[in-house]
């Protein structure tokens, strides 16, 4: 679902109003949360009748229900109302290069969506799972600036948060953009007066300095005892 290899403008044209969804203006993020809202529900309604369909076919023995022209419709319906809605429409990215990737501004997206706004994001688009494969994707060399900057800026939100779910994962983003910016933002953070802060840029810049150490749950839980400790 939402891996079709169409260009930019297709996907702006579905998805363009999910940008308001990391808007500062909270009537804006209130518009994109309706389209959300609306998006999501036609995407339960086409499963729903997949699956309606889905369960009249399996009983009979020997019939294939992807022969079943009906049938059919009902799974392309489902799989177009995804490329309308998050997290679908991330879902199922063709190989290849995701630095040219027409979704990858929207993954971006999903991802500055739960680090600036995290109780919206678990609210209305929950998906750890999604989170972790966008981080593992976007966390290679050779992005353009304006995408180096995003991440950038994603690394310092997260690192100055309390710890969530998978935020480990932005040490392989940090890793594939080091940088002067990065590590200057990454020390300013590890001497805030705030404990988690201290704690989760100090992990980073010292994975950066040291990238032979696995970026592991264990090198991370005795980081955060020693520093406990300390």
């Amino acid at each position: 679902m939402g891996a079709a290899t169409d260009g930019a403008a297709a996907w702006d044209a579905r998805l363009g109003w999910a940008f308001g969804l990391t808007a500062e203006d909270p009537a804006e993020r209130a518009a994109a949360l309706d389209a959300l809202a609306d998006a999501r529900g036609n995407v339960r309604a086409a499963l729903g009748r997949y699956n309606e369909l889905w369960s009249l076919n399996l009983p009979q023995a020997g019939k294939d229900p992807w022969q079943d022209p009906v049938f059919l419709r009902a799974y392309e319906a489902y799989r177009e109302a995804g490329r309308h809605a998050l997290p679908d429409a991330l879902w199922n990215r063709p190989p290849g290069d995701i630095r040219t990737w027409p979704g990858l501004p929207y993954a971006l997206l999903f991802l500055e969506w739960e680090a600036r706004f995290p109780q919206e994001w678990t609210r209305h688009a929950k998906k750890w799972g999604t989170k972790q494969l966008l981080l593992r994707a976007v966390a290679v060399p050779g992005h353009g600036e304006t995408v180096r900057t995003k991440l950038t800026d994603l690394v310092e939100i997260v690192v100055r948060r309390p710890y969530r779910c998978k935020d480990r994962e932005y040490v392989r983003v940090a890793r594939a953009i080091d940088s002067e910016d990065l590590r200057r933002r990454l020390e300013t953070a590890a001497r805030s007066d705030t404990p988690w802060a201290r704690r989760h840029a100090g992990y980073v810049l010292r994975l950066l300095d040291h990238p032979e150490v696995p970026n592991t749950i264990h090198v991370w839980q005795k980081w955060l005892a020693t520093e406990q400790l300390g």
